[in-house]
């Protein structure tokens, strides 16, 4: 038969509430007699409650309950749901009939308002205590063979509150977890929006999040151990007042990029000093809509900081190609894209135009890790890479095909320029980028690019370069056409990124930059 107790939940300081009114028998015979005394309650006041801030409190509680009562234990909501339960005890009733008997002791428990219950069947005790107050209050329940050991109602008592505020921390922690997890997927989806230079979504986006984008920018990549990336973040954060814009790379595991405002000067009293075991490299200041732009200046800067002191570097370099093109590159480039960017797919599941730019762009900075900057199989990235080089002519395994994508995606990024004379219409594809790197301004900008090179490289820096390059940035078979190791090559090309200041084994890479400059023309040597 059920047996109800006091009307009001249990508390640790309730002797009596959840103590039947009389001690039921047993097969075996009387139970052992009232609860432990104040000593031994302490000592198990207290290994509660250091299992309460342990790791996964509720199931290291109700697991510790189940194996001192020797019957399986759970809390159960006001419904008689099992919203957490302990593995039945070696030697315990089987499990099948268990949550059965403990939701009727929920029901009872609700139906008649009391604090603690008890039932009796088939040979199985049931004890029931309210974890709370109200009608949606949580139920502690301890289902075995016979009523179990002597103070057993009174330490699941002790238990009961304890228990489901462990399971309210847990399911706030987990909350919080995914609400973190949404915003940082929304800020990198910001990140992603401004880098393929969608601004009106990333606007949006940005104004239900905050801050509000600046413009114009400095990016900023800061290199260093994966679990510290929240840690600066936060002294990032705290240090400009949130101006900034911080999301941890999504391709490069041990970056962290900063968006801010371009008056936040390198070096300033803003900028927070960077961590010993971090390298950081800053861009120069770009508007908001060359966010990409910003990215690859920063991520070439970092190249540089790993090995000067301070490892802090503020990109110094000769800028894009792309903007002393004129109207004939921008009209050279629409006239390259115009079968991506008019492409409409055969069916509304497919990927348009704008998808498969932006599918494009990242696969030119990220080459395979693509994959992790838009969130695609490996396999969709490869469907979408065959339909972009049969609509655009280009072998985009090759690198002069990924060099002439990646010029045009930068001269469709330049903002127009007013009215003038008409520009000359060159020819399409690789012709007319012949014409563009005759031109005397892009002959000067690959000489500036190339002078380090030639001016403060070893002799070899300048054939080392050449190779790769003709070996489509390929290490291994660019060392074989050299008759060196492929270690030794690598080598020769790290030093080499720093004479350049650019980046070249590592995405975003300028090895595109670089194959441009030896087509304009630069000095084979010097």
């Amino acid at each position: 038969m059920p047996e109800l107790t006091g009307r009001r939940p249990p508390s640790e300081g309730d002797d009596g509430a959840a103590v039947p009114k009389t001690v039921p028998k047993t097969a075996s015979g009387p139970a052992a007699p009232g609860p432990a005394g104040s000593g031994d309650r302490a000592e198990l006041l207290l290994a509660m409650h250091r299992l309460a801030v342990g790791p996964h409190p509720t199931a290291a509680l109700l697991g510790w309950l189940a194996r001192r009562g020797g019957r399986w234990t759970a809390l159960l909501d006001a419904d008689g749901a099992v919203l957490r339960a302990s593995a039945v005890p070696a030697g315990a009733a089987p499990a099948a009939g268990l949550p059965g008997l403990a939701a009727e002791g929920v029901a009872l428990l609700r139906s008649q308002g009391a604090g603690s219950a008890r039932i009796d069947r088939a040979g199985l005790t049931g004890w029931f205590v309210a974890a709370g107050n109200g009608p949606a209050r949580a139920v502690l329940a301890a289902v075995g063979p016979g009523p179990g050991p002597a103070g057993l109602p009174r330490l699941l008592a002790d238990a009961a509150r304890l228990a489901e505020l462990c399971r309210q921390v847990e399911a706030a922690a987990r909350d919080r977890e995914r609400s973190e997890r949404a915003d940082a997927g929304s800020r990198e989806a910001v990140l992603h929006l401004l880098m393929i230079g969608e601004l009106p979504a990333a606007h949006r986006i940005a104004a239900a999040l905050g801050p509000e984008l600046p413009d114009p920018v400095r990016v900023r990549v800061v290199e260093g151990p994966v679990g510290r990336r929240a840690e600066i973040a936060a002294d990032w954060g705290a240090a400009t007042g949130d101006r900034s814009w911080i999301v941890p790379c999504p391709v490069n595991h041990g970056h962290l990029i900063a968006v801010s405002p371009a008056d936040l000067a390198p070096g300033g009293g803003g900028e927070p000093a960077g961590p010993a075991d971090c390298a950081v490299g800053v861009s120069g200041a770009v508007p908001l809509r060359e966010t990409a732009l910003g990215y690859e200046q920063a991520f070439h800067a970092l190249a540089a900081a790993r090995s000067v002191p301070g490892r802090h570097v503020v990109f110094d370099g000769q800028g894009d190609l792309a903007p002393l093109l004129g109207p004939a590159g921008a009209g050279w480039a629409r006239q390259l894209l115009r079968p991506l960017t008019e492409y409409a797919p055969p069916r509304r599941a497919d990927p348009g135009a704008a998808e498969l730019l932006g599918t494009l762009s990242s696969w030119l900075a990220f080459g395979t890790g693509a994959v992790r900057h838009l969130k695609v199989h490996r396999n969709t990235l490869a469907a979408r890479l065959d339909r972009i080089q049969h609509l655009l002519g280009l072998d985009l395994e090759r690198l002069p095909g990924q060099a002439t994508a990646s010029l045009a995606l930068r001269l469709r990024a330049v903002p127009a320029l007013p009215a003038g004379p008409a520009a000359p219409v060159l020819p399409p594809g690789p012709a007319g980028l012949e014409l563009l790197l005759a031109t005397p301004a892009a002959a000067h900008w690959a000489e500036a690019l190339l002078r380090p090179l030639h001016a403060a490289g070893p002799p070899t820096a300048a054939a080392s370069v050449r190779a790769w390059l003709a070996q489509d940035a390929r290490v291994a078979p660019a060392a074989a056409a050299l008759g060196i190791s492929a270690p030794a090559l690598r080598k020769r090309l790290l030093r080499i990124e720093e004479l350049l200041q650019r980046s070249l084994l590592a995405s975003p890479s300028a090895k595109y930059d670089l194959w441009l400059a030896e087509r304009a023309g630069a000095p084979a040597g010097a």
